[in-house]
Order: structure tokens, then sequence, then C-alpha cells
């Protein structure tokens, strides 16, 4: 049966945070219990080559194989009713890195599908009138559907593979030390995004995980979060995250994804990650692959 846990220090976790957090992975024992962590000065900041590091192992980490999610959008803002928008989530990995196809279906019934490449060239392809259209740069803050506070620069993160990003301090993130990368925005992100100045990503200092990410405004202020909030154990062995909040910091309005079901260990067909075939559609696996995951 799975078993669902939240994201606490004593809880042994394999945890990913959406593409990138889905296709990074890190085993991990038992942690030890919150009073035996060590101090933040006994751990140590690392050194611009061990950050590098650090990204890189991330980067290149993944679920072993091809899985299939579904999931739900559940839009919470902070005046009036929310809705619940369904959603499937084909993932994989190529030469390039990452590669996910998704569709969610919006308040009107209208089914929206994207492709996200990740890696050092990251593309992003929608669905228009039938047709594969490649999303420039200009888009990928768009929401995925009306209403939501997720877009495709959520999910893809791209922000991991942004030049220049550094360890910039060690904290504290759910009671354990955790190493705060920053990553500043290149030019040609700035140039359609001058709001925006960096991405903060924070990494457990033992699992090299993230459990949350940050948008930072030119004011340096967090203009948007991104948090993992609990983690699902499935086929006994495998933790996957289960839920993620998307908080706009500024309007104070959020989405949470929650996962509710998954198949791992999948193979699909090559067309189920190819841009000229995202206007066919695709079947999810069989109901009896798909593990339910626990409300």
């Amino acid at each position: 049966m799975p078993a669902a846990g939240k994201l606490t220090p004593a809880h042994p976790w394999r945890a990913f945070f959406v593409l990138g957090f889905l296709t990074a992975a890190a085993v991990a024992p038992a942690a030890t219990r919150p009073g035996a962590l060590p101090e933040l000065a006994q751990v140590g900041v690392p050194n611009a080559e061990e950050g590098a590091r650090l990204i890189e192992q991330f980067r290149q980490a993944g679920i072993a194989g091809e899985y299939f999610l579904e999931f739900e959008l559940r839009s919470l803002p902070r005046r009036g009713e929310g809705q619940t928008f369904k959603g499937r989530w084909w993932g994989g990995r190529n030469d390039q890195g990452a590669i996910t196809r998704i569709e969610v279906t919006d308040a009107a019934g209208g089914l929206h599908r994207l492709l996200l490449q990740n890696g050092d060239n990251p593309k992003v392809w929608r669905l228009r009138n039938g047709l594969s259209v490649e999303v420039g740069v200009a888009e990928l803050m768009a929401p995925l559907i009306p209403g939501v506070e997720v877009s495709a620069f959520d999910l893809q993160m791209p922000y991991l593979y942004w030049p220049g990003g550094s360890v910039e301090k060690i904290t504290r993130v759910l009671g354990r030390p955790t190493n705060a990368f920053l990553f500043p925005a290149p030019a040609s992100f700035k140039a359609h995004y001058t709001e925006i100045a960096a991405a903060r990503a924070y990494f457990d200092t033992q699992f090299n995980v993230p459990t949350q990410t940050e948008v930072i405004g030119r004011n340096g202020k967090v203009t948007k979060t991104l948090s993992l909030l609990s983690l699902q154990t499935v086929n006994k062995t495998q933790v996957l995250p289960k839920a993620f909040d998307y908080r706009n910091e500024v309007t104070r309005d959020k989405t949470r994804l929650q996962i509710v079901g998954a198949a791992l260990n999948q193979t699909f067909p090559a067309t189920v990650f190819q841009s000229a075939a995202l206007g066919q559609a695709v079947p999810p696996p069989p109901a009896s692959a798909i593990v339910p995951f626990t409300r």
C-alpha cells in the first residue's frame, strides 16, 4: 500500500521538484534527529568548485526510465473561490536532458498541451490551433491555463542552467542545513523580464535536493515561491513528491499542484516526446499500472 509522509527532518526521502525535482534524485538513509543536526558553522559553505559540482550533479541525476503522473492544479486565490483542474504528465530523459509532456484541462473544458525540454538549450512547445508552436522566452511566465499561478518557467526551472550560479549562504529549511544557491538572470532573460533579477534554490546539504525555490525581483524581494509540501512512497521503495505550492508573493494568490497517481518504469512511444506529435492524443498507462496517492 502506498504511504504518505510530510517532508520532515526525520523522514528518509528521495525528493524532487517539478521538472527539476522530478528528474533529480538522491537516495538517503534515515536522517538524524533534529536535535542531532550539526551547527551551520560546522557544515561549511561549499567553495565555487564544489558548488558547481553540486549543481551539475543535480542536473544529471534522475528517475530511471520513463514515468507517468496524474495531477490536479488547485487555485487558491487570496479572495474568492478557487477551482481544481486535472492534468497528466509524461516524463523521461533524452541526450539533451529531462523532457516532459503535460496536458491540463481548463475551466471551459479546453485541453492544453505542452512539451518542455530541459538542459543547456531549454525549449518549450505549446499546442495552438492543432499545431505545435515553440514558445519564446517572452511567454515562459504565462500561466499554463487561466487562473493558476503555474507557468512553463516554474515547471522547467531553466535557472538551474543559468551561468554564474553560486552558493549565496547556508541556512536552515525544515530544520536542516541547506545551501542557498543564487542564479543571476542572464541578459537574454532580463531583456523580456526586467523586473526579475535572479532565482534562488535551497539545496539540502546532505542529500543535494532542493526543498524550495524563489524568484527574486530587482529590489531583492521574493516575488514568487515554490515549496515542496509532502511526499508519497510508491511500491514501498520509491518516494515521490506529492504536493507543491506556487505562491505569488505580490498578490498572495497561490496554486497547489497535487499528484494523485503515478506509474513508474514505463516505456512510451517515441512520439510522446516529439514536438511535431504534440497534436496527437496519447493514452495514459493502464489503470492497473497507476498507483493512487493517498488524499
